[in-house]
């Protein structure tokens, strides 16, 4: 099991950029596929960004697209999320996974405590 902490959350104008950090401890994520989900309230979790594990493939969803990218350095042991271009609407908590990629599909099993994230208008 992989234990996920995330950090770098905050409040920021629309228009900023934050960047979050997953620091994992316990196994390296080098043999992990590892993603950012996010859950705005009263909303259900949904998926941000994922990288397979020696980031050969990555997806980002459709609307952080060209604004957000994903990154990981496996010698640190951390995944990372720049996110630029921020708007109120990508306010939620924001969550770090690890799990695989098998056969073109993601799978996650541990999962950080999260990290929120506010933008105001």
């Amino acid at each position: 099991q992989v234990q996920l902490v995330e950090s770098g959350g905050g409040l920021v104008q629309a228009g900023g950029s934050l960047r979050l950090s997953c620091a994992a401890s316990a196994r390296a994520i080098s043999g992990y596929a590892m993603g950012w989900f996010r859950q705005a309230p009263g909303k259900e979790r949904d998926f941000v960004a994922a990288m397979s594990s020696w980031g050969a493939s990555t997806d980002y969803a459709d609307s952080v697209k060209g604004r957000f990218t994903l990154s990981r350095d496996n010698a640190e042991n951390t995944l990372y999320l720049q996110m630029n271009i921020l708007k109120p609407e990508d306010t939620a908590v924001y969550y770090c996974a690890a799990g695989m990629r098998s056969l073109g599909r993601w799978s996650w099993s541990d999962w950080g405590q999260g990290t929120q994230v506010t933008v105001s208008s």
